[in-house]
């Protein structure tokens, strides 16, 4: 039900977008004498933020066509190069002619970055990729929205997701680095586990974790209180809802993205409430510098996914109700997952001080599961002054916190290197 009204506010709401786009358009068009007067931009702002609040926000584009890469700019082609109905894993192709015009001449190293599936696409990532883009291989994560799964493609749970992870690290090839942002800390180290405990040829030679509930019991948070103190059978009861149509997947149970995007914004709304404010203030004042990053930021965070019934109900059980993965409990098609079968998959943690998403000791907590790895293998790093978005975005992070990831992967890298020349 709350679905179907979700979407019949939308469309009741198009009168009024469309009123606003078509005044919007009247009073910045370059016909009217009045548009640069002090009413005329007024009203333009205005009429601007309420067709921007009304309209449906789509998956946004990657927008990364180039990296400078040592002064040099080097053209990126993304394409998908693996698929499933539920991801696709999408390569940033760096033009070769001008990667050795940049001087790089040898095979970087391959790095698979697992992006959340939590409500946002992998879009969000845009900074994180454009960082590695310069000294890696670049592979993401695209998962798909729910809503756009038609039914016929049959569930998808925390097992198929780990399942997923496994695979496209195999199509990678032997021994490539792994970076899971988030959400996916805990099945990624469960496939890194088994793959370890299998020695696969592709079990990844690093992983890093930035930001992720590996053990959501440390430093518990608002959103780790809330998984908590409600019943499992609350979240079944109050979060999950059918796709309508006309969406490929109506009739799919799931937990819609806008419901995540409410919570969120309701944690800090007069925080949105002022940018919105200063937004209009920046449109009268013919600020345009400032109104752009006003909608990039946005256009990126409104645009949200749902996720299957399956996948979130499940997660919200073994990550943040009964901690199956620190516990030593997560089970996997029969088998029990080991994080202690790891001893060649060399661990880096990165948390920020400020997390209000992933407390500090969360992400650290996958040091202990990997008692079998040696502490020569193992690195863990806390950014001051940054929250959760600045763990892999940002300033800082491409400062202060990618150097770090890059020389560690590139120390594991060279490693994996030599014991493949001695072989």
């Amino acid at each position: 039900m709350l679905y179907t009204l979700h979407e019949t506010g939308y469309y009741g709401a198009t009168p009024l977008r469309l009123a606003a786009l078509a005044t919007r358009n009247f009073w910045s068009s370059p016909l009217n004498p009045a548009r640069d007067t002090d009413f005329g931009r007024r009203v333009f702002a205005t009429a601007d933020l309420v067709s921007n609040l009304t309209r449906r926000y789509r998956q946004p584009d990657w927008g990364i066509d180039s990296v400078t890469i040592d002064g040099e700019a080097v053209k990126v082609r993304p394409h998908t190069v693996w698929s499933s109905p539920w991801v696709k894993l999408t390569h940033f192709a760096r033009d070769m002619a001008d990667m050795r015009k940049a001087g790089r001449n040898r095979l970087e190293p391959a790095v698979l970055i697992v992006a959340p599936l939590s409500g946002h696409y992998a879009t969000l990532l845009r900074g994180t990729v454009q960082a590695f883009l310069q000294d890696h291989e670049v592979y993401i994560t695209e998962w798909q929205n729910a809503r756009s799964v038609p039914v016929m493609e049959g569930r998808f749970d925390f097992h198929d997701y780990l399942d997923h992870v496994r695979e496209m690290l195999r199509f990678l090839g032997p021994r490539p680095h792994v970076v899971a942002v988030c959400q996916p800390g805990p099945p990624v180290l469960a496939a890194a586990a088994l793959m370890a405990e299998d020695e696969e040829e592709s079990r990844p030679a690093s992983m890093t974790f930035m930001g992720s509930p590996i053990d959501a019991r440390f430093s518990p948070t608002v959103t780790n209180r809330l998984a908590e103190e409600r019943p499992f059978a609350w979240f079944a009861s109050n979060m999950i809802y059918t796709v309508p149509p006309p969406y490929p997947g109506m009739g799919r149970r799931v937990y819609p993205g806008f419901v995540q995007l409410y919570a969120f914004m309701s944690m800090n709304i007069e925080r949105h409430q002022e940018a919105h404010l200063r937004y209009l203030q920046h449109l009268m004042e013919d600020d345009g510098d400032s109104a752009e990053k006003h909608l990039e930021f946005y256009d990126e965070y409104l645009s949200v996914l749902d996720l299957t019934e399956e996948f979130y109900l499940q997660t919200v059980d073994y990550v943040f109700q009964r901690y199956l993965l620190p516990k030593g409990e997560l089970v996997h098609r029969g088998r029990l997952v080991d994080p202690g079968k790891v001893t060649d998959v060399a661990l880096l943690t990165v948390e920020g001080e400020k997390d209000d998403i992933s407390g500090i000791g969360q992400t650290q907590a996958a040091h202990a599961l990997c008692a079998g790895l040696p502490d020569a293998l193992k690195a863990d790093y806390v950014q001051p002054h940054v929250g959760h978005y600045g763990v892999f975005n940002g300033r800082r992070f491409r400062e202060e916190i990618y150097p770090r990831v890059r020389a560690f992967i590139a120390e594991h890298e060279s490693r994996f290197d030599k014991s493949r020349a001695a072989a």
